[in-house]
């Protein structure tokens, strides 16, 4: 049976945070589980764009409960900033989104390749900072979009943060391998300490959105800007069609942690949400180990998962 988003579940009394959700995939992650009664926070970088799309937001789905909070994944006290100001009394589900692409050689506010250091370090400390208020809420889930370029990643553990030659295409799909690993190793240690949070890890496919035309790449000039935009409108899908994987996970009430979903399709570019258990990023947890330590000691943040009784399991 096909997974549309009528499939969607109610999602009343839920209350989410998708980081990105100015645009692309992200807006169409928190405009659905809006439709379906979730109270969602739309955690954005500017507060212009983000303001437009909630507006945007409640004109497509009247009655909707949304509001924005500022969020820069690529710095640190803009991180903290946002978690220490959560005046929600829990957290059911955080959708980490945000991302860039593919973007020419810079560093972030605290001195990280800026795809390592958005993609994967500000979403691992973003998640660390909020777990406790995921850990007050009776079921919380985590969903990290990762991508289907990690299955051509070359992970070097000696070169994340760029310390030799930076390869924009290289560093991006190595960025999207971490978050697997990110995802899998919350869900093992998770598991360990008894809780009932679940973490998965998504990927989109060939997706139309602005993270390959916005932002940094937008310097890049008026003939890449075509020719991205004519690419992205013969090869890749709707937007709508790339947050099935996340909505799918955010929504399926029995979906297992520690789950990646991709689509069903010849390289995961298109097709059904299905879960792929084969990918090597999954099963190697020792790699994710490593990642683990490395991403605490670089973003000073270390996550608090106590031990729960079993009965709890």
């Amino acid at each position: 049976m096909s997974w549309s988003l009528d499939s969607i579940p109610d999602q009343s009394g839920r209350l989410a945070v998708v980081t990105g959700a100015n645009s692309g995939i992200g807006y169409v992650t928190a405009r659905e589980l809006a439709r379906r009664g979730a109270h969602v926070v739309l955690a954005c970088r500017s507060h212009e764009r983000g303001r437009a799309a909630v507006e945007r937001l409640r004109t497509e789905v009247p009655g909707a409960h949304a509001e924005v909070r500022m969020l820069d994944l690529a710095d640190s006290k803009s991180i903290r900033g946002f978690a220490e100001s959560w005046s929600h009394d829990r957290l059911d589900l955080l959708v980490n989104n945000a991302g860039v692409a593919m973007v020419p050689f810079s560093r972030t506010v605290d001195g990280f390749e800026s795809q390592f250091g958005v993609n994967h370090l500000g979403t691992f400390a973003l998640t660390g900072l909020l777990m406790p208020h995921l850990l007050a809420a009776a079921h919380p889930c985590v969903v990290t979009v990762s991508s289907e370029g990690q299955r051509f990643a070359r992970f070097d553990m000696t070169n994340l943060n760029a310390e030799r030659r930076y390869r924009a295409a290289f560093a991006y799909v190595q960025s999207k391998r971490a978050n697997l690993y990110f995802a899998m190793e919350l869900q093992r240690r998770a598991d360990a300490a008894g809780l009932r949070l679940r973490s998965m890890a998504v990927a989109p496919g060939l997706t139309r959105s602005n993270v390959l035309t916005g932002g940094a790449n937008g310097a890049r000039g008026r003939v890449y800007g075509i020719l991205t935009r004519l690419l992205l409108r013969i090869a890749f899908r709707p937007t709508v069609d790339g947050a099935r994987t996340s909505l799918y996970a955010a929504t399926t009430p029995d979906l297992p942690g520690g789950s990646y979903v991709a689509p069903d399709g010849l390289f995961q570019l298109r097709g059904e949400p299905v879960l792929r258990s084969r990918e090597r990023a999954v099963r190697d947890s020792a790699t994710a180990r490593q990642l683990w330590v490395l991403s605490e000691r670089l973003t000073g943040v270390r996550y608090s998962l106590p031990a729960e009784p079993a009965s709890r399991r």
